[in-house]
């Protein structure tokens, strides 16, 4: 049976030789003493797995990282990396350039060993789903729609849920639309875990986060000299990706000559770093998204139209929450149940009057905006019961986008001796909004919510008889 093959990259010779000695018995060891070494071995074998040090004299253990992700997918070694200086920020780098895990020196060889066997189990899942480029095979999906983190069963989402799970298994390039915080990263992600690619790299970018020359080198790349402090070549996002997804979120923000070089490589599937000509060939799938009107941008000559239509293949509009409010209940259990298990606190619970308040708000700011009420009524009001009345004011606006005053004047006569049965439409909602605001105002109090509205207080008791949803 055929060991797993292992390059041991470090540039102290007593730690390449104490490795060697504790895992050559269940691994086909090879020691490179520097990156160089390890770089030309990468070349000329085929490793499963790759440990390698961080801190070496020359070239850091980033750019052997580097290295197995510029192989083809069916050959590339998964990388595990170590250091004397383990910070959170070296971790976070190696990470992003795709190591499988980061191990501080001197290092536990009990943790070692639980993270080669993790890295092998890995190394086999994607050694029986080969990139189907390299295989000539057709693309399969998985059988099973995997959709972790998408709550609800709206219509709406329903329909969206449908398009992603016909376009996951395609290479085609989908654009995704909606306004800020109706979850498109998750979309993206979820078309790619659906996908041949599931085992290879998902890498997201935020464009707007960038400057334009940042983005640039960090979307294709750079090599060594091609500008004051490359002291090393790196490989950008796309090659990052090579075999996988790249993300790129806001797209609508990028300058005129990354669009120039974005639409090359969908034409081509070739892309050049900086400070090099020599064109490089990627295997990376594009899911883009914006909140912006793109044909709008096309129109006013900010956006070209040929990479627009490069990029929406395949468009999904993305609903916001409020065009799907009977998912909020759901999401609202979901959020809950998830930030009390992430502080470990009991949840709070919503009276169906606090409930439904938040059913008829207007959500500007999408799921995030849920999310982050979910977290914040956790961690402030873990284990309480929560009425309307105990929430954000901002929560009691219509979502109609009519003002609400500050504080409600006298109603007019003709308000008074209105009932519902003979108000138009518009009337009756004015009027429950009205009472619904003078109750908040006064804490649920009928005799001065009537003095407040200049009514009696059996009007009130009459009104609340046929609207109890109003009801506190």
């Amino acid at each position: 049976m055929r060991l797993p093959s292992l390059l041991i990259v470090d540039d102290e010779k007593n730690t390449r030789d104490g490795l060697n000695a504790a895992l050559e018995v269940d691994y086909d060891i090879f020691l490179a003493r520097d990156a160089d070494e390890a770089i030309r071995l990468l070349d000329n074998e085929r490793f499963d797995l790759v440990l390698t040090d961080l801190r070496m004299a020359g070239k850091s253990g980033l750019s052997v990282i580097d290295k197995t992700l510029s192989l083809p997918p069916d050959t590339r070694p998964i990388c595990i990396m170590m250091t004397a200086y383990g910070n959170v920020e070296t971790a976070v780098e190696a990470m992003r350039r795709g190591a499988y895990d980061f191990l501080p020196k001197p290092l536990n060889l009990e943790k070692l060993e639980t993270v080669l066997l993790g890295a092998i189990q890995k190394q086999k899942v994607v050694s029986e789903n080969p990139d189907p480029q390299a295989t000539h095979a057709t693309p399969t999906a998985p059988k099973k729609f995997k959709a972790p983190g998408i709550v609800g069963s709206s219509a709406a989402l329903t329909r969206v849920m449908a398009q992603a799970r016909q376009v996951a298994p395609s290479r085609a390039t989908v654009l995704l639309l909606g306004e800020t915080g109706t979850g498109k990263e998750l979309f993206a992600r979820m078309v790619h875990n659906n996908s041949p690619r599931a085992s290879a790299p998902f890498v997201a970018t935020h464009c707007a986060a960038l400057t334009a020359t940042l983005l640039e080198s960090e979307l294709f790349g750079y090599e060594k000299g091609a500008f004051t402090g490359a002291v090393e070549r790196r490989i950008g996002r796309f090659e990052a990706a090579n075999g996988g997804t790249l993300f790129l979120d806001e797209i609508g923000e990028i300058d005129a000559l990354t669009q120039i070089k974005l639409l090359r490589f969908l034409e081509t599937r070739t892309l050049e770093r900086l400070g090099s000509n020599k064109p490089i060939e990627v295997d990376t799938r594009l899911v883009c998204a914006t909140n912006k009107n793109l044909l709008d941008a096309v129109a006013k000559g900010s956006f070209r139209e040929d990479l627009f239509y490069r990029l929406s293949v395949v468009q999904i509009n993305l609903p916001a929450l409020r065009q799907r409010a009977t998912d909020i209940p759901a999401l609202l259990t979901h959020y809950l149940a998830h930030f009390s298990h992430e502080n470990n606190l009991p949840p709070p619970t919503l009276t169906p009057s606090a409930q439904q308040l938040l059913v008829n708000y207007a959500w500007p700011g999408n799921i995030r905006e849920l999310r982050n009420l979910c977290e914040n009524l956790v961690v402030m009001h873990s284990g309480a019961s929560l009425g309307e009345y105990d929430l954000d004011p901002r929560f009691h606006a219509q979502p109609t986008g009519s003002e609400i005053p500050d504080t409600l004047s006298p109603a007019k006569p003709e308000k008074k001796t209105s009932t519902p049965e003979s108000n138009t439409l518009s009337q009756v909602q004015n009027e429950k909004r009205l009472l619904r605001q003078a109750l908040l105002e006064t804490k649920g109090n009928r005799t001065q919510a009537a003095e407040l509205l200049g009514i009696s207080r059996r009007t009130i008791h009459r009104k609340l008889i046929a609207w109890p949803e109003l009801d506190v």
